[in-house]
């Protein structure tokens, strides 16, 4: 392992792991630890915040190391482990004995954040790989579950309003390895669904001996960020396969806003999972993300559509997101499109089809032009908190 320690430039290489299956996320770690030599793992017990501290643990194959307790700042348990991760990070750099650091993030903890803190601290320390531990047999039933964090106690702060099926979901499609525990009760269903839900990631079994070396793959942590942005996502392809199905609605016209927010219910109970970009009539400039998961909808704005700027600001915008406008660009409307992926078991996709396109505007209602869009009712202001 010497030598995907060199390929990191002195640096301390640092493998994140997360997910709210718990044991499968245990299990990937210590498989890390008996394979990779010279390999520490830190864990940060944020269930003890309510008693106003953070845990850490720090192990290596043999046991425990260390152990510690650290404040919570601004009452915000995630706040606490950023500040006390790095320097343990660094302590562990300077000993020059550690080969691989192991982050293992505690249960509802998300990966991007903790990836770009280490990362900024690049002169000492690398990010060489996010992985998210899965057990097929519980995909599904984590993404249907929307019961808030904190009533399953998995909060980590007073203010946090996260489910468990948006939290899984963000867990799951934000790391390029899945780490799959071997699951008796999984079948063919489960594994079609979460080939679907991520079909770029690399899955390797936790027993197995691609586990060790996935740990060194690197990781962009820029490259990452750009990837969930709603306006370049990787967004699954249309698919069909052991009952679970992935269906892409993609237009050009944009929604009427009442009649699509009298649709939210339906379609967000419609798919498992759903996601993608989409247009309002009466904010025709304005990207808006649909992020879907356990029966509950979350609408953000995510700025301009890159037709709407001046030419002069599109230097300004990364090329990542310029190259995936000119995939969808429309004479007529340049990037601003409806493009929503909906997957589930039993996906109903004609009938989703025919809701999503009755939520259009009609052909009387699109000839009218954009000064008569803008006088329609703004329905979805309460959501986006206008």
């Amino acid at each position: 392992m010497s030598g995907e320690f060199g390929r990191f430039g002195g640096r301390l290489p640092v493998a994140i792991v997360c997910g709210l299956h718990a044991d499968a996320r245990e299990a990937a770690v210590r498989r890390l630890l008996a394979t990779v030599p010279g390999s520490v793992a830190l864990h940060h017990d944020l269930s003890t915040a309510a008693r106003g501290t953070v845990v850490r643990t720090v192990r290596d194959a043999n046991g425990r190391l260390s152990y510690g307790e650290a404040a919570l700042v601004n009452d915000c348990a995630c706040c606490a482990l950023r500040e006390d991760l790095v320097p343990e990070l660094v302590r562990l750099a300077d000993d020059g004995t550690t080969r691989l650091a192991i982050v293992e993030l505690w249960d509802s903890v998300e990966p991007r954040a903790m990836a770009e803190v280490v990362a900024a601290h690049g002169e000492r320390l690398a990010v060489s790989a996010v992985l998210t531990a899965v057990d097929p047999a519980l995909l599904l039933p984590y993404l249907g579950n929307g019961d808030d964090l904190a009533d399953a106690g998995l909060a980590a702060a007073a203010t946090d309003r996260r489910t468990v099926a948006d939290t899984w979901a963000r867990q799951l499609e934000y790391a390029p390895v899945l780490a799959l525990a071997d699951s008796p009760l999984a079948d063919d269903e489960d594994r079609a669904l979460l080939a679907q839900l991520h079909p770029t990631a690399r899955q390797v079994a936790i027993a197995g001996e691609e586990l060790a070396t996935a740990v060194f793959a690197g990781f962009d942590v820029e490259a990452a960020a750009a990837r969930q942005h709603p306006a370049c996502a990787l967004l699954p392809q249309d698919a069909d396969e052991c009952g679970v199905g992935t269906y892409v609605w993609h237009r050009a016209r944009p929604f009427h806003p009442e009649r699509l927010y009298r649709a939210l219910e339906d379609l967000t109970c419609a798919a498992a999972r759903s996601r993608g970009r989409f247009w309002l009539a009466d904010r025709p400039d304005t990207l808006l993300h649909w992020d879907a998961a356990g029966g509950a909808l979350c609408v953000e704005s995510f700025g301009p559509w890159l037709a709407s700027l001046p030419d002069a600001e599109w230097e300004t915008v990364p090329p990542l997101r310029r190259a995936a406008a000119a995939l969808d660009w429309d004479p007529r409307h340049g990037d601003r499109c409806q493009h929503l992926v909906f997957t589930s078991p039993g996906l109903d996709r004609e009938g989703i089809g025919r809701l999503l396109d009755s939520c259009l505007l009609t052909d009387a209602e699109y000839t009218a032009g954009r000064a008569a869009w803008k006088r329609l009712p703004p329905a979805f202001d309460a959501l986006l908190e206008v």
